[in-house]
């Protein structure tokens, strides 16, 4: 029996193959795509992140990236954002110059520089997953690999409470240098900073996680 329909957004992004190959380990039907129509009705999509953050949001501007993503969450359909593909879903960046460069916003913040004395964090790194995570279920004590120089280093969407805490953003961490957003859990919308592809056991766990949600 075929497996979730998950489509990698295909938009210039680096090797994507790695990702795609995770994916069917863990049992989705996958197709590197950007065809609006694939893009809008598939189970899930994922948003690969390779380079700096204004080359990807160009390459997501040219297939219309933006739109479609938000089409999907307007709709309750998954979204996995990885790396840059985490990062261009907050208000914008930095990177690669100190002048701002805008981001797809469905997240309040700015992506700014680590302050490590060593950057880019390269390597394998604990994260600190909250209470009720669904992503990092079964790897929760795991390391992931990372690799940037630049992330969502606060929070900044406020908390809700009463019957609304239930919808609460579920934010994981990570610390190099100070704290850092290394992984978000909103409704539909999901991301890491680090690679789950390149993350061995602990990553297919992960993503496998991902995968039986859709």
């Amino acid at each position: 029996m075929m497996g979730p329909d998950v489509v990698v957004l295909d938009y210039g992004s680096g090797n994507v193959r790695s990702a795609v190959r995770a994916l069917e380990h863990v049992g989705a039907s996958v197709r590197l795509s950007a065809d609006p129509a694939a893009v809008r009705d598939c189970a899930g999509l994922f948003v690969p992140g390779v380079g700096n953050f204004h080359a990807c949001m160009a390459g997501l501007d040219a297939v219309d990236g933006p739109r479609l993503i938000d089409v999907r969450l307007a709709g309750g359909r998954p979204v996995l954002g990885v790396c840059v593909g985490m990062q261009v879903l907050f208000d914008g960046s930095i990177e690669p110059s100190d002048a701002p460069v805008a981001g797809i916003g469905e997240w309040p913040g700015m992506v700014s520089r680590l302050t490590a004395p060593v950057v880019p964090h390269m390597g394998w790194n604990s994260v600190a997953p909250p209470a009720g995570t669904r992503l990092f279920a079964g790897v929760e004590h795991q390391r992931f690999y990372f690799v940037h120089s630049y992330a969502a280093r606060t929070w900044d969407l406020p908390v809700a409470d009463g019957h609304m805490a239930s919808q609460t953003p579920l934010v994981t961490t990570c610390d190099y240098g100070g704290s850092f957003v290394a992984a978000v859990e909103n409704g539909p919308l999901s991301a890491t900073q680090f690679h789950p592809e390149k993350s061995g056991a602990a990553g297919l766990r992960l993503l496998a996680n991902w995968v039986r949600s859709l």
